[in-house]
This record gives structure tokens, C-alpha cells and sequence, in this order.
């Protein structure tokens, strides 16, 4: 029997109840506990943003295969310390998928090199295309950019693939996902200079019909682990896939249901994520 696949699901927070701590992604974490063969970790900080978390700092020395990493803080959610064992624990052959949102939230990724890389915010590592640091989300006016407006939360947007997608976005009946949940101000992802990494899927705004990347794929090699940097942690939480959960008070936008209202999208996200936690172990999918 092969060894079971051990998955940390960690905020970059401390456990502030009006904040997207842990417990709002408790549809991931149910839904990967569920798994055959998968076994799943989901905590937030123990240390506060400056001091080095108990795990967080040892993660190479750990027992866990890969990490889902949401960076929800505004900038000092990890420190050098933690950001090196990262590197060491991705280095080892550790699977890494790294997500953020708009602007600034979850910049303190920057920092992780290789998959940190792939995340551009509006005051540190910029896009490269000078021309995407404008505005594409005009409603929420305290939002600048990146913030991609690919519908309202709650909702579903449907992705661009490949000719040939990639294997993590294939069903299992062979065919592609085509659907996510929908975020009114995703985040910028891309392939850094010189990284052996590609876009594997993009999306859509609903306001501006400009695209935008979605997912960026580093494959495992002899320097690293796989890796995924994903342009917001609203893919993946409660409220994204079922808005009657609740949010933190400061998410002011009307949400909508089209997740709720057609099951194909779902079973598309819930694919995706059964796809993660394969893909980033080394597993078939």
C-alpha cells in the first residue's frame, strides 16, 4: 500500500475570527480528508507576522509531502526564516501551491523565491507588462490593481486551457475543467525570467474582457518539488463555493450563486482539487 499523501493547509494569519483564517476553507479541507490515501493538516499561524512559526520554520524537517499555502496577510505573513525552510522543503522534493489575492494581500510570498516569483502585487515584484498595472476592477474603489474581475463570489467563471491541458485540469472522465469559482479582484500570477515554469490556465474579466492568468505549473525536477502559484485563495474558499457559509465583514460586494445553482462547476472545482493534492505528491492522477 503506497504511503499516504500528507497535505498542510496553512494560512499566513494568525486565527482572527473577522479574518480568512482556516476554518473558512473547511469545504477544501472535508473534501480532501476525504480522499482515499490523503491525510490533511489545516492551521493557522501559532506566531505572530516578525516571529517564526513553530511549524512553518521546520517545514523541511517535517513529514508533510506538500503545503497549500494561502496568503491572506497585507504583507507580513513570513518571515526570512521561514521563507528558507520553505526553500529547503521545496528543494527536498516538497510540493508547493502557493495562492494570494488582490493588490498587496499575501505579499510577503514574494519572498519564497521559485514559486514566489510567479506572484506580482502592486507595490512589490510588479508585472513585468508595465501595461497591466492599471485598474481593472472599478467597483470595489478601495481595491487597486491587479485585480482582475472575473465575477462576483459565489459565482463561477469559466478558464481558457490549452490545445492539450494540462493533467490538472483534466476530470476524470478524460475531459477538461472548464469552470472555477469567480473572484470580483483576483491577483497577478505569471512565469518568471528564467523559470522553467507555464501558464496553465487563464481567465476572463467580466468588466474590462481583458485575460488574465489563472494557474502557473512548475513540474518537479532534480531542483524541486512541483509547484502552483494561483492567482487568489478564492478559489478555494468556503464563501466561493457556497456564499450562505459567510465571510469576514470587510467583503462588501454582493455575492452571487451560480456555483450553487449549477452542480457541473462544482464537480469541476472539486476535480481540480483532487487533481492539487495528487499532481503535487507525485501521484497518477
Amino acid at each position: 500500500m503506497a504511503e499516504p499523501i500528507r497535505i498542510l493547509l496553512q494560512t499566513t494569519i494568525p486565527p482572527v475570527e473577522d479574518d480568512w483564517h482556516i476554518g473558512r476553507f473547511s469545504r477544501l479541507t472535508e473534501f480532501l480528508r476525504g480522499l482515499d490515501g490523503v491525510s490533511v493538516t489545516a492551521r493557522d499561524r501559532e506566531a505572530p507576522g516578525g516571529e517564526t512559526d513553530p511549524v512553518l520554520g521546520s517545514i523541511d524537517t517535517s513529514d508533510f509531502d506538500q503545503v497549500w499555502l494561502f496568503a491572506v496577510d497585507i504583507g507580513d505573513g513570513l518571515n526570512s526564516e521561514e521563507c528558507a525552510a520553505f526553500g529547503r522543503f521545496h528543494r527536498r522534493g516538497g510540493g508547493l501551491m502557493v495562492t494570494r489575492d488582490h493588490m498587496d494581500l499575501g505579499s510577503s510570498v514574494c519572498t519564497l523565491g521559485g514559486v514566489g516569483d510567479a506572484h506580482f502585487f502592486h507595490s512589490r515584484n510588479l508585472d513585468p507588462d508595465a501595461s497591466r498595472h492599471t485598474r481593472d476592477d472599478p467597483f470595489t474603489t478601495y481595491i487597486d490593481w491587479p485585480n482582475y474581475h472575473s465575477g462576483a463570489n459565489g459565482d463561477f467563471q469559466e478558464i481558457a486551457l490549452d490545445d492539450e491541458p494540462h493533467p490538472l485540469f483534466r476530470r476524470p472522465d478524460g475531459g477538461p475543467i472548464r469552470r472555477l469559482p469567480a473572484h470580483p479582484h483576483e491577483g497577478a500570477v505569471g512565469v518568471p525570467n528564467g523559470r522553467p515554469a507555464r501558464v496553465i490556465a487563464r481567465g476572463r474579466s467580466k468588466v474590462s474582457g481583458r485575460d488574465f492568468n489563472i494557474a502557473v505549473a512548475f513540474e518537479g525536477g532534480p531542483d524541486g518539488g512541483p509547484a502552483v502559484a494561483q492567482s487568489t485563495f478564492h478559489h478555494f474558499a468556503d464563501y466561493n463555493l457556497d456564499p450562505r457559509l459567510g465571510c469576514p465583514s470587510f467583503v462588501d460586494e454582493p455575492p452571487g450563486d451560480g456555483i450553487l445553482r449549477d452542480p457541473e462547476a462544482l464537480a469541476d472545482t472539486l476535480a481540480y482539487y483532487r487533481n492539487l493534492a495528487h499532481w503535487l505528491a507525485g501521484r497518477p492522477l
